[in-house]
């Protein structure tokens, strides 16, 4: 823990915490060398739990760090979302008592989120654990695949943006209009695999009132709702199978918590930890895996004759 400590004090306060969180996880694997064993269960075993484990530490301290808080460390009487809680918000109590509609709900959102098929940042893990290195070089290597715009963590940044746009119910119908003539996508909406709506996110949905029932509600939720209703109703989001995503209520029970949408991603690395290590050892024992290389087909132009650089014309 401090090695975590020293090593994120090292960042700017204005740095971006999936960068941060890339190159933590990156680092690890200097802190412990003996992880690049991959071959050796009890070796794996170690590095899956410690990973899964630091992840929660890593993003709280990010967190903490970020907004000038000091760190507070692991405590072991407490669950695992029980505790990432009270690294992230606990401020002078000698005990910090989650509350209880919290840490189940976020810990509901962590089961739902920790692995869905093969989406961009698990076939990085794949591709890249493919070559066998260390199991935390591979991880760094699926979040950076969810650093990106399109990727779940982002999505749900989109989403308050997108949300933030439209401002109040009252205009949610004149939105939809505008969408629809502009033919634009809408973050939190469509899924590439459920052609009919996320099952998860009736789930969130659900956990999602039993957080604003202890918390205060974004102002945004009800704007929402109404987005929903009119695009659930509308042929030309169900004809399209545009229906709300997992990450389309999500970012609420995050903001919820008061936490900003810079982090989204992170919480979403989490959970999904648990999954793209699954699938890392999967591949790794299958002895009918070998490394990723895909092949390509070139296009390109035919054979043509070389033309020296000063017969060329600029």
């Amino acid at each position: 823990h401090e090695n975590l400590k020293t090593f994120i004090d090292g960042f700017h306060h204005d740095a971006h915490p999936m960068g941060m969180l890339l190159s933590t996880v990156g680092a690890l694997a200097t802190f412990y060398p003996q992880a690049s064993n991959v071959y050796d269960e009890d070796q794996r075993r170690i590095s899956i739990a410690r990973l899964i484990a630091k992840m929660p530490t890593i993003a709280a301290l990010i967190y903490r760090h970020n907004v000038g808080l000091p760190y507070n460390m692991p405590t072991n009487d407490l669950s695992y979302v029980g505790n990432f809680l009270s690294m992230m918000f606990r401020m002078v109590e000698l005990h910090y008592e989650p509350v209880q509609e919290v840490e189940r709900a976020l810990d509901v959102l962590f089961i739902l989120l920790a692995d869905h098929e093969q989406n961009c940042s698990t076939n990085a893990m794949r591709a890249v654990g493919s070559a066998h290195p260390d199991p935390y070089t591979t991880t760094s290597a699926a979040i950076a695949a969810l650093y990106g715009q399109l990727q779940h963590g982002s999505t749900g940044q989109a989403v308050v943006s997108m949300l933030e746009r439209v401002g109040t119910v009252a205009r949610v119908a004149t939105f939809v209009d505008e969408v629809k003539t502009n033919g634009e996508t809408l973050p939190g909406f469509g899924h590439p695999i459920y052609r009919h709506q996320d099952p998860r996110a009736r789930i969130i949905m659900s956990i999602a009132d039993e957080v604003f029932s202890v918390t205060r509600p974004s102002p945004l939720l009800q704007v929402a709702r109404e987005l929903e209703r009119i695009a659930l109703q509308d042929d030309y989001f169900v004809s399209r199978g545009l229906f709300p995503t997992v990450d389309f209520y999500s970012g609420f029970i995050y903001q919820a918590l008061g936490i900003p949408v810079e982090m989204f991603p992170v919480l979403f690395a989490i959970p999904r930890t648990a999954g793209w290590l699954a699938q890392w050892e999967e591949l790794l024992l299958d002895p009918e895996q070998g490394m990723v290389r895909p092949r390509q087909l070139y296009t390109g132009h035919a054979l043509r004759d070389y033309l020296p650089i000063a017969k060329r014309r600029a």
